[in-house]
């Protein structure tokens, strides 16, 4: 019972903490990430200096923190991070700052909207996650995800009248302009893979962390793997010098910020996170960070929103909280189910699987 106490107590809102403070950074990720590629900057070389920066950033923490703690590594655990590292963060990453060229901001910002229906089918395809119709928890959560997918694509397609709280009509000099119908859809079709291997990355998380437990070490062996694996690459794609070197400017301030804040603290946070609620409530977050990009967009880069955007949003919101309130309550059932009849004697069932 007192282990139900504390798991009712102040613990259990560290992990809404995180994914709150981990939205605020990916909205960050894609204004400044936008920015710099809409200067000029490659997207493959930008890949490279965020993982090297979050490599740096991260090993003494890692070295030193987990020195007593962390498992040795064998040749199986460093082969899986490092397939891990490939297809969900080297290929994931040159594919979404390639569709950057493509897009605004808040459309990738919402494409990202997707992630929770993606994740919560290879959960379930992988019986990491519950589905089922006989309760409504399994309910909220398969219509939360409709719900949240509906939004995205309402926020994207739908227009509508446009929200004039400034002159949308001015554009300033810090306006980023978007391409043409045919490069909007090439990025949209790029982004939608990159979400898609993202969300995998997602799922693969969980096993991983099992079999090595260290948390750090494991987010700055991925990073250090994806720099690695993104500079050979970059170097068949850009053999122009020019294009790799950094200033004191906004190439050097997103590359840092992405590296050190994105990759290094919100990476180890969704590890966490993913440990602790499941892959699918870690990324049933994501509707957050479109409606923050938004509204930064809209002030900083003179992005105009429509009240079809505002109606997707109100539908992403909804969506996000039928799928926390399934997960909840689903969670309230397998702690009761604890207590009635003994961690020994609890009977798992396909209604009842969640991977924690």
């Amino acid at each position: 019972m007192s282990c139900c106490i504390f798991k009712n107590g102040n613990n259990v809102y560290k992990p809404y903490l995180a994914i709150m403070f981990m939205q605020c950074a990916f909205s960050g990720m894609a204004l400044l990430s936008k920015a710099a590629i809409s200067k000029g900057m490659s997207p493959f070389v930008f890949v490279v200096y965020r993982q090297a920066f979050a490599s740096l950033a991260l090993a003494p923490f890692a070295f030193f923190l987990e020195r007593k703690t962390a498992p040795p590594l064998s040749h199986k655990i460093l082969c899986k991070i490092f397939f891990v590292s490939f297809s969900g963060l080297t290929l994931s990453l040159n594919l979404y700052y390639v569709a950057m060229n493509n897009i605004t901001a808040t459309f990738a910002a919402a494409s990202t909207n997707i992630i929770p229906a993606i994740t919560f089918l290879m959960a379930v395809l992988l019986r990491m996650e519950s589905i089922s119709f006989k309760h409504w928890h399994g309910i909220a959560k398969i219509l939360g995800s409709a719900i949240g997918v509906s939004g995205a694509l309402v926020f994207a397609f739908v227009k509508g009248a446009p929200l004039t709280w400034y002159d949308h009509h001015v554009q300033s000099s810090s306006s980023i302009t978007c391409c043409s119908k045919r490069e909007s859809i090439k990025g949209a079709l790029l982004m939608i893979s990159s979400n898609t291997l993202w969300s995998f990355w997602f799922v693969l998380q969980g096993p991983i962390v099992k079999e090595y437990p260290a948390k750090l070490r494991l987010t700055a062996l991925q990073c250090l793997f994806s720099c690695i694996q993104s500079a050979i690459g970059a170097v068949s794609m850009e053999r122009n010098l020019s294009a790799w070197k950094l200033g004191w400017n906004l190439h050097l301030l997103a590359v840092v910020y992405c590296g050190i804040t994105v990759n290094g603290i919100c990476y180890w946070l969704q590890i966490w996170t993913i440990e602790k609620k499941g892959p699918v409530f870690t990324s049933s977050f994501t509707p957050l960070a479109l409606i923050i990009t938004a509204i930064s967009s809209a002030f900083l880069w003179k992005e105009t929103l429509h009240w079809g955007s505002v109606g997707g949003a109100v539908l992403l919101v909804g969506g996000l909280y039928c799928v926390l309130w399934g997960k909840n309550k689903e969670e309230d059932d397998d702690h009761k189910s604890v207590i009635i009849n003994g961690p020994s004697k609890q009977h798992i069932t396909l209604e009842c699987i969640t991977h924690h």
